[in-house]
């Protein structure tokens, strides 16, 4: 399978550089995942799709204001990404520009609150930092630290919360589950009213969501490694869901990597933590997930190969041809779609 197959021509200025005034006022592209058909609506019409019975997988990651800008002893500026956390204060990261922090170099932050230290650099270039502080690091992280956009969104934003969840609460990710920032906690009480229950998994996203894939064949391809969570009040749900009949409709990819990460072959979950490099592609045999709410994913990415297993190549790649036509709204702050 090649990686060209999931490649499709976005105009740049379909890209979203900023979130709409309101979370649910969002496009939704409905997508009939056997027959290819497609119908248009706004997000805030979830429920005209969703059943009494289904449930609702939701990721409730925090992002960390993880991008710190800091100094050198020669006063040049650099910045330092964290990526995950290793243990012992020691954090793995992405430093820019990397000529200038070589292993040993040492970094100020907020005129001295907050100090680091290279003390490896891994083979894909990455650093192992150690920093140095009084205090909660976290509090300090909130302090000085500065969200972490997406590459491809280079507007100010104003607002950090607007790329956290409203039900955002472990706090871990490099990046933001984004198919849930189309929910308002408004839609979430009109949703359990309606008779549809939700449940929480959390994984922690990391930077390599935003890493192309390189090799020709995508069988080739090394996927990147993320730290989730199982509950088990939301195995039990899940569980109880498929039992009784009804969908488990996941909310964003990293909601599906976990559940399909957890599940046995009769479509149960187990009750389980730890890092997956699930890497899900056309072929593949989903074991629990019935639905998908997601946004619109990059070219030729491991998401869009994602998709494609649910609901095809070519349904998939026609539906976003159709939004582009339509001139629907892409990638982290843009609309969303439902493939049922």
């Amino acid at each position: 399978m090649e990686r060209k197959d999931f490649w499709y021509d976005l105009p740049p200025h379909l890209i979203a550089q900023s979130p709409l005034e309101k979370r649910d006022s969002s496009r939704l592209l409905v997508l009939n995942k056997q027959t290819g058909e497609v119908e248009e609506s706004i997000f805030s019409n979830i429920l005209n799709y969703l059943r009494p019975g289904d449930l609702l997988v939701m990721n409730n990651s925090r992002v960390l204001p993880a991008r710190l800008i800091g100094e050198l002893d020669t006063g040049r500026e650099v910045e330092v990404l964290l990526l995950a956390d290793k243990g012992g204060d020691v954090w793995e990261c992405l430093t820019r520009p990397g000529k200038k922090t070589r292993k040993g170099t040492r970094i100020c932050f907020g005129g001295g609150l907050l100090w680091a230290e290279v003390v490896d650099v891994l083979d894909d270039g990455n650093r192992l930092v150690h920093f140095e502080y009084e205090g909660i690091f976290l509090e300090l992280l909130e302090k000085l630290g500065q969200m972490p956009l997406p590459p491809y969104i280079r507007e100010r934003l104003e607002d950090p919360e607007r790329y956290q969840t409203v039900y955002s609460k472990e706090l871990g990710s490099a990046a933001a589950p984004t198919a849930g920032l189309h929910f308002t906690n408004e839609l979430i009480e009109r949703i359990h009213e309606a008779g549809i229950q939700t449940a929480f998994v959390t994984l922690h996203v990391g930077l390599g969501t935003f890493r192309p894939v390189k090799e020709d064949n995508i069988l080739d391809h090394k996927m990147h490694t993320e730290y989730y969570v199982m509950p088990a009040e939301t195995a039990d749900l899940i569980n109880k869901t498929k039992a009784e009949g009804g969908r488990i409709v996941c909310v964003g990819t990293t909601s599906c990597r976990t559940v399909e990460s957890c599940a046995n072959d009769d479509g149960t979950v187990n009750v389980v933590s730890g890092n997956t490099g699930i890497f899900i592609y056309p072929g593949y045999r989903f074991k629990t997930l019935d639905a998908l709410i997601t946004n619109f994913h990059l070219p030729e990415s491991t998401l869009v190969m994602l998709v494609s297993a649910l609901a095809g190549r070519e349904n998939i790649l026609n539906a976003y041809r159709y939004a582009v036509d339509r001139e629907f709204r892409f990638f982290s702050f843009g609309d969303a779609m439902f493939i049922q």
